[in-house]
């Protein structure tokens, strides 16, 4: 009996490293995954996400747009939040910035890099690759390939019987869904952590979003859930046969003139992550905020109309406008995959977890771009969004000022 229970203890071992081997390369990610936002770990990390995840390729454009440089202005003073003085290049420091580029006028006045970033160096977007998704949603809907109030299902036939039955692509680009979804990073049990623990181990984007519930009405509350962009992106692949980064790279990538390679975070089933896996370097990200800065025009092409730019930055609706809001869990308002902050309706902004930003004001010609490893994230959680708010308007404050006084 001992000799048999060796026996199909050695079996199991066996077993077990086979198992292993096998699955080497979704452990690796697992175990990566669990430990990606480590302090020590999360800066090197952020720079090199192609290195652990499967990735599709984004070529730089074959006409770059180059910036004109000024280099003039060098950040400085302070911003106030919650009745403090909170000095800017602390802050900087504080939110582990590893990249900040100033432009205005489209010219380049402070660019400076950290933490081992460089001009060359793609970074993980986070949720700012919401707003590119959402662009070539515009394109494709002025190419007249579905009507915004058109329910998903209509397209995505396997989603019917789903929560995101009904929900229009409408409510999808505006975050009203109605999807319950728990998107706290901070919560080892919350939706988008399930995900991100899903993601590492090879599990289908797809079948993660057939899993949510429904919660309210569609188009009634605005509440981030993630996984609305990702539907985007299913309506693209599927209606054009094309894959994101293949509509990237032609749509975006190419005529906006990108300097730098990119890449796009991709599942199992070679389905990009369309919520926040787009990698880019710092000046290739703020071309989109320049593209919408000029009512959709940049590089030479009309990349999207000006009325879809204007749509996306619009916030007339009830759940969507910035400000203390019962219809909404953020308090600053909501366009098309677009934030429009609570201090300053005038300025819009590309945003993503951990401290990345893409800040336009346009009144004042003004595109700041921030890049940060900010590992304290999850304990500062939504409070660092309205302070960097805060303290890009110093900066465009100050920038005016040392105008004013050199005019």
């Amino acid at each position: 009996m001992a000799k048999i229970i060796l026996k199909l203890l050695f079996l199991l071992a066996i077993l077990l490293m086979l198992t292993a081997f096998y699955n080497r390369g979704k452990i690796s990610r697992l175990v990566h995954t669990i430990s990606l936002f480590d302090e020590g770990v999360i800066a090197q990390n952020f720079q090199d996400m192609e290195d652990t995840y499967p990735t599709m390729g984004l070529t730089k454009s074959t006409k770059p747009y180059r910036f004109a440089y000024n280099k003039e202005y060098i950040p400085g003073g302070s911003f106030e939040f919650n009745d403090r003085i909170i000095d800017i290049n602390t802050y900087l420091k504080d939110t582990y910035t590893e990249g900040l580029l100033i432009i205005k006028n489209d010219t380049i006045i402070y660019e400076d890099y950290f933490l081992g970033l460089d001009e060359t160096e793609s970074h993980i977007s986070w949720s700012m690759a919401k707003s590119f998704t959402a662009t070539l949603i515009g394109i494709f809907y002025e190419k007249g390939l579905f009507e915004l109030d058109d329910p998903i299902d209509k397209y995505l036939e396997d989603f019917k019987g789903t929560a995101y039955e009904g929900v229009s692509i409408r409510n999808l680009l505006h975050m009203s869904s109605g999807v319950t979804f728990d998107e706290d990073y901070g919560d080892f049990f919350s939706d988008i952590n399930r995900f991100g623990r899903g993601f590492a181990m090879g599990s289908p984007i797809r079948n993660f979003a057939k899993s949510l519930k429904k919660g309210k009405k569609p188009g009634t509350f605005n509440h981030y859930v993630s996984i609305d962009t990702e539907m985007l992106a299913f309506l693209l692949v599927d209606l054009t046969g094309k894959s994101l980064t293949q509509l990237t790279q032609e749509y975006l990538w190419e005529p906006m003139g990108m300097e730098y390679d990119g890449q796009w975070i991709i599942d199992n089933d070679s389905m990009e992550m369309a919520l926040g896996g787009l990698n880019a370097t710092l000046r290739d990200f703020s071309k989109l905020g320049l593209c919408y800065k000029h009512n959709g025009f940049f590089n030479g092409h009309q990349i999207v109309s000006p009325d879809w730019v204007e749509a996306s930055l619009n916030t007339d609706l009830p759940h969507l406008k910035p400000g203390e809001n019962p219809l909404s869990s953020n308090d600053h308002g909501y366009g098309y995959q677009w934030w429009v902050p609570n201090n300053n309706h005038k300025a819009f902004a590309m945003s993503g977890i951990y401290n990345q930003y893409v800040y336009v004001d346009p009144v004042n010609d003004i595109v700041i771009v921030k890049l940060s490893a900010n590992h304290k994230f999850k304990t500062e959680g939504r409070i660092t969004k309205d302070m960097h708010f805060e303290m890009f308007d110093a900066i465009i404050e100050d920038i005016i000022s040392h105008e004013k006084v050199s005019g």
